[in-house]
């Protein structure tokens, strides 16, 4: 189960990397895709700290710069790939409150999928936000970056 985490965070990593370099060479990425993105990192955040017990110090919907864009992702997967590599029970169920203040309860397989699922999510609109805005889509499918 490690391997295969690890494997979909690498993904992750890479195709946020990708996303990052391509806004950062470019002039007036659409307010969409900046908010977008803040939230896909955002929540990755959140949903790390909520697996450590801690604290979330960033906001759901939270704006960032795009020059902070690669510190945020970069702190996101060191904590992901700490949580991957210090476990042992993938079938664990973690308790949290949802930024409503409801309680849930997921397994860490469930979380750690949804993290990656949801930045994928994310990215699928921001590829359409820049062809509406004719910025050319970046290729993130998985096989793609598989070959």
């Amino acid at each position: 189960m490690k391997i295969f985490f690890n494997q979909l965070f690498d993904y992750n990593f890479y195709c946020n990397k990708k996303l990052i370099e391509l806004c950062s060479a470019t002039d007036n990425i659409p307010e969409k895709s900046v908010e977008l993105f803040s939230h896909l990192l955002n929540a990755h955040h959140i949903w790390n700290a909520r697996i450590l017990g801690k604290i979330s110090e960033l906001e759901v919907w939270q704006i960032h710069a795009i020059e902070d864009w690669g510190d945020i992702h970069y702190e996101n997967q060191r904590s992901s790939f700490d949580i991957t590599s210090n476990t042992d029970n993938f079938d664990g169920r973690i308790d949290y409150e949802n930024s409503e203040g409801r309680l849930f309860t997921n397994t860490l397989q469930d979380i750690l999928f949804h993290i990656v699922n949801h930045s994928t999510h994310h990215r699928g609109q921001i590829m359409m936000d820049f062809r509406q805005h004719s910025i050319e889509p970046l290729p993130l499918d998985y096989v793609y970056y598989k070959r």
